[in-house]
Formats: C-alpha cells, structure tokens, sequence
C-alpha cells in the first residue's frame, strides 16, 4: 500500500506523443530516479517496467497503456504510460 498524501501532493501525468518518441523511455527513467526501480529498463532490452506483456517485450513497443504510482519530495505521482500508434 503507498503512502497516504492529502489531494494536494498528488500529480497525475499522462505521457502522449508519437511512436518512437521516448514515452516508455522517459517513464522508466522518472521510476528510476524518484526510486521505484533500482535498474533503468530499456525499451530494446525488453526490460521496461511498463512494458510487462509478452508482444511488448518482443516487438519493443507500447501496445496497452500501462499506469503506476511513484513518489517524489513529499508528492504522489500518478504516471500513465501510452502506445504512440494512431489506432490507440
């Protein structure tokens, strides 16, 4: 369970732009420095955290969106990760 922080010290963000704009990439990279991770997951690795089905792994890319919660200076952040395909 996370911490329990009053409305105001929470942050939700979204991350939307075009295919092979680094959405994924900059999501592993916030959960590696607010702490959440211990390891920066690559896309091309098929070690990203938000990228957790198979097809994601094998082919390097966001198919679902995918939501986690971090925490950074007394603040909650709500971060959604999207696929950069126009169908999603």
């Amino acid at each position: 369970m996370g911490r329990e922080l009053p409305l105001h010290r929470t942050r939700n963000i979204g991350i939307m732009a075009h295919i092979d704009a680094g959405k994924t990439t900059l999501t592993e990279r916030i959960l590696y420095y607010t702490g959440k991770t211990y390891k920066i997951g690559e896309v091309h690795d098929g070690t990203a955290e938000m990228d957790w089905m198979i097809q994601e792994k094998e082919r390097g890319i966001t198919i679902t969106a995918a939501a986690t919660t971090t925490y950074w200076k007394n603040t909650r952040i709500n971060i959604i990760d999207t696929p950069g395909h126009v169908d999603f």
